[in-house]
C-alpha cells in the first residue's frame, strides 16, 4: 500500500499543472491529504490540506488563490490543481495522509508520504 504523485513536469511562469495522488492498495477516504513541497537544501512546507469528513481545505497564504485541492473518493484520488504557477513554486511535490488539517497546516503530523514529482516553473 503506497501513495503515489504524478503530474508534475516544466512549465513557464504563469503556467498550470495539475498533481493527483493516488492511493494504491491505500483508501483515501478515511485520510486527510495533504501535499508538501521541499527544494534541496530548504526546510519541507505545507501547501494545502483537505480533511475526509468534511472536505474543509487549507492553503499556505502564498498559494491561495493560485491552487485548488480536491479529493475524489471514487477514484481513491487527491488533486492539486495549480494556475498562475511562479518560479517559488519550484519543489519537489509530496502528497501524504494526515489525522485532520487545520488552519495552518505545515505537514508535522503526517504518517505516510509519497516518493513526490518534480514541479519546476522557470523564468
Amino acid at each position: 500500500a503506497q501513495l503515489v504523485e504524478s503530474g508534475g513536469g516544466l512549465v513557464h511562469t504563469g503556467g498550470s499543472l495539475r498533481l493527483s495522488c493516488a492511493g494504491n492498495g491505500f483508501p483515501l477516504e478515511y485520510y486527510a491529504i495533504g501535499w508538501l513541497r521541499q527544494v534541496p537544501g530548504k526546510e519541507r512546507e505545507g501547501v494545502s490540506c483537505i480533511n475526509n469528513i468534511d472536505s474543509t481545505t487549507y492553503y499556505r497564504t502564498s498559494v491561495k488563490g493560485r491552487f485548488t485541492i480536491s479529493r475524489d473518493n471514487a477514484k481513491n484520488t487527491v488533486y492539486l490543481e495549480m494556475n498562475n504557477l511562479k518560479p517559488e513554486d519550484t519543489a519537489i511535490y509530496y502528497c501524504a495522509t494526515d489525522h485532520r488539517c487545520g488552519p495552518n497546516w505545515d505537514g508535522t503530523s503526517i504518517t505516510t508520504w509519497g516518493q513526490g514529482t518534480q514541479v519546476t516553473v522557470s523564468s
